[in-house]
C-alpha cells in the first residue's frame, strides 16, 4: 500500500531525533521533542486549491523543516508518516 497525497498536501517521513555531543557521542532523542525536520516521500499534484492556483515547490527526496504543530500523523505498514499542507513547510534544506 502507498500514500498518495491530494491537492497541496505532502507526505513526510520524520528524521530521527538524535544529537551528537562535541566529543562525538550520539544521544538518542527519546526524551526530546520530535524534530520538525523530515524527508519528502510523496507530493500532491497541486492545482486549484480553495480557488487559488498552487504550484508545488518541493519534490520527493527533499529534506524540509515544517511548522511545529503542523500535519496529521499516519501509521502505514509499521512506518510513521506526517501529512502536511505545502504552506506548513518552512524551508528546504540544501
Amino acid at each position: 500500500m502507498k500514500l498518495v497525497p491530494l491537492g497541496d498536501r505532502i507526505v513526510l517521513k520524520q528524521v530521527a531525533a538524535e544529537e551528537t555531543t562535541k566529543s562525538g557521542i550520539v544521544l538518542p532523542g527519546q526524551n526530546k521533542e520530535k524534530p520538525q525536520q523530515g524527508e519528502v516521500v510523496a507530493v500532491g499534484p497541486g492545482g486549484l486549491v480553495d480557488g487559488k492556483e498552487v504550484k508545488m515547490e518541493v519534490k520527493v527526496g527533499d529534506q524540509v523543516i515544517y511548522s511545529k504543530y503542523a500535519g496529521n500523523e499516519v501509521k502505514l505498514e509499521e512506518e510513521e508518516y506526517i501529512i502536511v499542507k505545502q504552506n506548513d513547510i518552512l524551508a528546504i534544506l540544501q
